[in-house]
């Protein structure tokens, strides 16, 4: 019923996971390289005809049971709509690296000034109860790190809308404390407690809140 897009950009195992996201929906399509998470997903919508749109990230491992078969009621086009995925160092299982449905016009629209995507586009947001994915992101030492810096950047500074201060301090000690005996689990770690030290202390500094989507910036602050 909509488009599906696969959005990579740097991770080791992307070609792979497309390879696999094609074989099972063979009409899903592909941006890959564009700088920047939200012009990434502005290259997105420019390539879809639907009205919404699937975002599926270069490290989803898609699982089994999920179909893109969900039929956006006519009250929630303005929705963003986020599926549950499982972290594959911590076993924590929310919106982290879930698939997207995005409305295509306010994807389109988005403020690129926001630190966090995925609220930048619309303030009515669904969470949806299911698993569609795994979060695979621990495949090198620095795409680990950075994907445990950027999120708990985010949770720590509260720039995500609507999160809820019980349920983010408790992802937030799993993400600082949990996972090292997994691949690359020591990065995730450390940059969980980079991110959180950074988000606390940035969380009322919109510039350098911005930082955590320039990935050559997240280079340098990892080789430091």
């Amino acid at each position: 019923m909509y488009d599906i897009v696969f959005i990579s950009y740097q991770e080791p195992d992307a070609d792979e996971n497309y390879a696999k996201l094609k074989a099972r929906f063979p009409l899903a399509k592909r941006i890959h390289g564009v700088k920047g998470i939200h012009q990434a997903h502005i290259a997105a919508a420019k390539k879809c005809f639907t009205n919404m749109f699937w975002i599926v990230d270069g490290d989803a491992h898609i699982v089994d049971e999920f179909n893109f078969d969900y039929e956006v009621p006519n009250h929630q086009l303005d929705h963003v709509h986020v599926w549950r995925a499982r972290n594959a160092v911590n076993a924590l299982v929310y919106g982290y690296g879930g698939v997207k449905l995005f409305p295509r016009q306010m994807t389109l629209d988005m403020d690129i000034s926001k630190p966090d995507m995925t609220t930048s586009i619309s303030r009515k947001f669904k969470a949806v109860q299911e698993l569609a994915n795994i979060t695979a992101f621990n495949t090198d030492p620095f795409n680990t790190w950075k994907g445990a810096f950027r999120e708990c950047c985010k949770l720590a500074s509260h720039v995500i809308d609507r999160q809820k201060d019980v349920e983010t301090e408790k992802r937030l000690n799993t993400w600082c404390t949990r996972g090292k005996t997994n691949p690359f689990g020591e990065y995730a770690i450390r940059g969980a407690i980079e991110g959180k030290a950074y988000g606390e202390k940035h969380k009322h500094s919109p510039d350098d809140l911005r930082k955590i989507n320039d990935f050559d910036w997240l280079m340098e602050q990892f080789n430091d």
